[in-house]
């Protein structure tokens, strides 16, 4: 047997696990949220989650019936953008019920609809009258 380096030996294999290493490292990451959630892998992406899109809908729609016109009017335009800001923190509250786990945060969602719920009718109820006029 010739010259036998053991201390080369370790340093090869060192670099040889380090490599492998690096690269599952590249491939675990190189699957996409999908494709890692049919594989059995739930380890989605706080942007991914189902809770995360559904806040995002909700916040897109309330902001869309807040860049309404304005009118002048300060009792038609306040009812007119605090409508949909409500209505979004209704969505907000139902993904909180749907998605949520704390009991606090849990009954702080059902607090939120029935209070907005009841300002939402008021203020339908108010513009229904007054658009009227």
């Amino acid at each position: 047997m010739k010259n036998f380096n053991f201390p080369s030996l370790v340093s090869l294999l060192g670099t040889a696990l380090c490599l492998a290493a690096a690269a599952s490292a590249q491939a675990q990451q190189a699957i996409s949220a999908p494709a890692a959630m049919s594989m059995g892998m739930t380890h989605a992406t706080p942007e991914s989650s189902p809770a995360t899109q559904a806040y995002r809908a909700g916040s897109a729609a309330m902001m869309q019936g807040m860049d309404a016109p304005y009118t002048g009017d300060p009792d038609r335009d306040f009812a007119a953008h605090m409508l949909p800001h409500h209505e979004g923190a209704v969505a907000m509250a139902k993904v909180e019920l749907k998605y949520g786990a704390d009991p606090v945060m849990l009954k702080l969602a059902r607090a939120v609809i029935k209070a907005q719920d009841e300002e939402i009718a008021l203020m339908k109820n108010w513009q229904a009258k007054h658009d009227a006029k």
